[in-house]
């Protein structure tokens, strides 16, 4: 090799660096033709056909799912019901605690009614008795016990 001649002055032509000549235009994104009219209004009337079949049975399939699994959704709402309202009793009392001088209050209130209790209730044996009758009493009226049917 002759050290005065460039290797960039005679290109070795191959295979790769040859490109075809075409009418094709690399800039532009190759795009599918646009579709008829007619397609498209037949595609949304299928689209729309299962739209309307799916909806009219819906009353039957959620009819039929509530039916089978009756026990199981109750159960779930009960206790989903039961967390919500735990947490707002708990937001409400929280909130009550916030106000100034009201919790303390109401701690009063509450340390009162149980001295009043434990003197009404608690502190003969004539009255405990009175108060285990009375226990008896609404027991046997939520059982359904003793009491005429009307």
């Amino acid at each position: 090799m002759n050290p005065d001649i460039k290797e960039s002055e005679f290109p070795d032509p191959s295979p790769s660096d040859v490109v075809p000549e075409t009418d094709l235009v690399m800039d532009e994104p190759l795009l599918l033709p646009p579709a008829s009219e007619s397609e498209t209004s037949q595609q949304l009337k299928q689209a729309g056909d299962r739209i309307y079949t799916f909806l009219s049975g819906l009353p039957d399939y959620l009819s039929d799912f509530f039916g089978e699994y009756k026990r199981p959704i109750i159960t779930l709402g009960l206790i989903f019901g039961s967390i919500v309202s735990v947490k707002l009793t708990l937001a409400l009392l929280d909130a009550i605690n916030d106000i100034p001088l009201l919790a303390p209050t109401f701690e009063l209130i509450g340390f009162s009614y149980t001295a009043w209790f434990i003197y009404r209730y608690l502190w003969r044996a004539s009255n405990r008795e009175e108060l285990a009758g009375s226990f008896g009493s609404l027991r046997d009226q939520v059982l359904g016990r003793g009491t005429p049917k009307v």
